[in-house]
């Protein structure tokens, strides 16, 4: 009842006031505009060729020996000429046959 009455930052204040561990939740407005989560590449900006930029979430593992990069998702079906020959096996051959049929 206490915390319903009060601003999550109040609460947070008072609770850290008394070396009580705890944590607000935020929204996402809030998460996407939080500076140090954005200095420490927790909010990213990506460039997609369809949507142009936008804002999404980090890695959260952060190892300094393997440093990872946020990258566009693929566009649908971007992919799978590679995942057919490479992945199933497929000749380059069969694909147009398969198309025609409707199997892929």
């Amino acid at each position: 009842e206490w915390t319903a009455a009060l601003p999550k930052w109040r609460v947070l204040e008072q609770l850290n006031a008394h070396n009580i561990p705890c944590g607000p939740i935020l929204s996402t407005r809030e998460i996407i505009e939080d500076a140090s989560l954005a200095a420490n590449d927790m909010i990213v900006e990506v460039e997609h060729p369809e949507r142009g930029t936008f804002t999404t979430v980090g890695n959260p593992l952060k190892l300094s020996d393997s440093p990872t990069t946020i990258t566009t998702p693929p566009l649908l079906g971007q992919h799978n000429q590679e995942i057919y020959i490479g992945e199933l096996g497929l000749t380059r051959d069969e694909l147009p046959h398969l198309k025609a049929q409707g199997v892929i």
